[in-house]
């Protein structure tokens, strides 16, 4: 395979300027087809990115001859339905996050990958976004000594009734979303802590719904382990009475912490015996963009992407424990 061929299913807002753009933006990948169920919807995205064709039945994307990757960008409860018809028709597949609505539906999606011979990769993109790789080098380098502990918040304000006038979002529908906003933007930090740490191998949580606005949880609180000895902690509550988000990774080692935003990109504040640095990383343009261009490239056999099935799976088996399902 010389080109990457990519057909979007979904294409929704997170493709409008996160996502789709980047697909014609990187060596020897196009984006030649989209699919919505709206038809008029999945025509006007066409025309206004320059898509040459459109379609409103995934199975026909799908089946398409020229198309040999597929982006899922739909809800979670419909990932491992089209990961897995995408890897039986002999696509790669690129899917949104979180992975799956559970574990299980991971393993259906890796098997399905495994049987065809095709490659399946996530979108958690913070992996390789400038700011987290640079606190990821700084680490393997022994910036911060041996890492001892982590410590992640994350407060947003609680869901405004005009937020909520015209129906429940997907994000807080768990039959959709597989919970709440903790697996929206939670999954994300776990994600990139498995990057940076290694696996969590054990979990103790809360979780509840305390102001009822919806059926999933708006608060969650665990602490977990790590398989090399890092001792970890969170706090998400989405129903607090601020008016700006509390958005916050500290990691603190035996000679130093390191301290960042998951969504905000804020200052970046390093303490060390040798200095005290707060670092500004600005947003990409196309946030994906980074994480693409190594999906493309591992696809073409020229470099390897570090979010891939199995380590997305193992961030949807910790949010599974932490909610103890």
């Amino acid at each position: 395979m010389k080109q990457v061929n990519w057909g979007i299913i979904g294409c929704g807002n997170v493709t409008e300027e996160k996502s789709g753009p980047a697909f014609n933006r990187v060596e020897d990948s196009n984006l030649i087809a989209v699919m919505r169920r709206n038809a008029a919807r999945a025509e006007d995205y066409a025309k206004r990115h320059g898509v040459p064709k459109w379609y409103a039945d995934a199975d026909q994307l799908i089946a398409d001859p020229d198309i040999n990757a597929v982006y899922i960008a739909t809800p979670p409860d419909s990932h491992a339905y089209y990961a897995v018809k995408a890897a039986e028709a002999g696509k790669h597949v690129y899917v949104e996050k979180p992975m799956a609505l559970n574990h299980g539906e991971c393993l259906q999606m890796m098997d399905a990958a495994k049987k065809a011979g095709t490659k399946l990769f996530v979108a958690y993109y913070r992996r390789m976004l400038p700011s987290f790789t640079y606190v990821k080098k700084k680490l393997d380098a022994g910036k911060f000594g041996e890492p001892r502990v982590v410590n992640v918040r994350l407060f947003k304000p609680v869901y405004r009734k005009s937020k909520l006038k015209y129906g429940i979002p997907w994000r807080v529908k768990p039959e959709i979303a597989g919970g709440g906003l903790f697996v929206d933007l939670g999954s994300h930090q776990l994600d990139y802590l498995d990057y940076l740490l290694g696996p969590i191998v054990e979990v103790k949580s809360f979780v509840v719904n305390q102001a009822g606005l919806y059926d999933a949880d708006d608060v969650v609180s665990a602490t977990f382990r790590f398989e090399s000895g890092v001792i970890g902690s969170g706090m998400w509550c989405f129903s607090a009475g601020i008016t700006e988000p509390i958005d916050s990774i500290e990691i603190l080692g035996s000679k130093g912490r390191v301290e960042f935003s998951t969504f905000g990109f804020r200052t970046m504040e390093i303490d060390t015996v040798d200095d005290h640095l707060n670092l500004e990383f600005r947003r990409p343009e196309h946030i994906q963009e980074p994480l693409i261009k190594t999906v493309v490239e591992d696809i073409l056999g020229r470099g390897s992407c570090p979010s891939t099935g199995e380590s997305a799976a193992r961030t949807t088996a910790i949010i599974d424990k932490i909610y103890t399902r």
